[in-house]
């Protein structure tokens, strides 16, 4: 049987016998109505063609239920991962979230901030590039409506969710120096505190533990293309012979693909066996960690934890009648987890 058609949300209310504040209560949140009349609606709906449009309807109100979230990379399989978990508790609870990428850009990165301001969204959850965001621009934003911060932060009072990455990087380093040679540490250019913060625990737990802190990696160039660099850099090391050691700690797991695949291409076994040329450990434990060859052993962030965490503290900011609002923790830090594979 043919569906009614129904082109206005008046239309539908007459058709269905209500009134158009209830219906509009029942879009907004349909427990809000009678178990009755909730049902009189979506037989209605199941008989018609008709949807409501959304997105109207939330710019006509001053605060609307789109949550925005915003990440540095959509590729990177860490936000990938971050940014599927978010989307489904955001709608869990009745918001709808607008994902935006700033390719890793500054200037992609205002616009996404103005695009939320112009979108009306109750709020946003959101990885800042760091480093090279510009100055105040989430300040703006911050004035407008409540956001929380995750995987790194702009420096301020705005709530942070992350890694303790002093805690998950002394641990891997830890484990490395008792399972085998020492890692030297294969650094990236400094895009948010993360880097900064891994490096320094590196250098602090190699000195906590006797040994000397080996760093290399280009940290100069200003790239989120971490895979060409952790293979274009160590191809040439292995080219030139000037690899600095045999047991390598890569600052993410990207950097690691990279490096894995450079040393296959020049022949070199990865791996803890007795005839492995090399050991290869990263941070992260990215979706894909557990796919390469050998699977790669790293430093698992809780991705549940931070995902549920920046959920839960952007509502308590939503919520103004709720007093806890007012005492939201600004910075959340969750220990990571030492993942032992077959890589190092």
């Amino acid at each position: 049987m043919d569906k009614m058609t129904i082109k206005t949300m008046d239309d539908f209310a007459r058709s269905c016998g209500v009134s158009r504040p209830t219906l509009s209560r029942y879009f907004d949140s349909p427990s809000s109505v009678k178990p009755m009349t909730r049902k009189r609606i979506e037989d209605a709906l199941s008989a018609s063609d008709y949807r409501p449009n959304l997105y109207a309807r939330n710019l006509n109100r001053k605060r609307t239920r789109n949550i925005g979230i915003l990440v540095p990379v959509i590729t990177d399989p860490f936000y990938a991962e971050m940014v599927n978990r978010l989307e489904l508790l955001v709608r869990g609870e009745g918001y709808w979230p607008i994902v935006i990428s700033s390719h890793g850009l500054p200037d992609l990165e205002a616009e996404a901030v103005n695009t939320l301001l112009s979108l009306k969204a109750a709020g946003a959850i959101i990885a800042p590039l760091g480093l090279a965001s510009e100055p105040g621009i989430f300040e703006k934003l911050r004035e407008s409506i409540p956001i929380v911060y995750f995987d790194t932060f702009i420096e301020g009072n705005t709530p942070f969710i992350g890694n303790n990455n002093a805690q998950s990087v002394a641990t891997i380093v830890d484990y490395l120096c008792r399972s085998g040679e020492p890692p030297t540490y294969f650094d990236i250019p400094h895009v948010n505190h993360n880097s900064g913060e891994r490096l320094a625990s590196y250098i602090a737990t190699m000195e906590s533990l006797g040994f000397e802190p080996v760093v290399f990696g280009d940290t100069e160039s200003y790239s989120w293309n971490f895979e060409q660099m952790g293979y274009e850099q160590t191809d040439a090391l292995i080219t030139a012979g000037t690899l600095p050691g045999t047991t390598i700690l890569c600052a993410n797991d990207r950097l690691a693909f990279g490096a894995m695949a450079a040393a296959h291409a020049r022949g070199l076994r990865v791996g803890r066996r007795s005839d492995s040329d090399l050991r290869i450990a990263a941070h992260d434990d990215h979706p894909l960690s557990r796919y390469t060859c050998p699977p790669l052993t790293t430093m698992a962030q809780d991705f549940t934890a931070m995902a549920r965490s920046s959920v839960d503290t952007l509502l308590s900011m939503l919520d103004e009648s709720d007093d806890s609002a007012q005492v939201i923790a600004r910075k959340i830090i969750f220990d990571g987890t030492l993942v032992m594979r077959q890589s190092a």
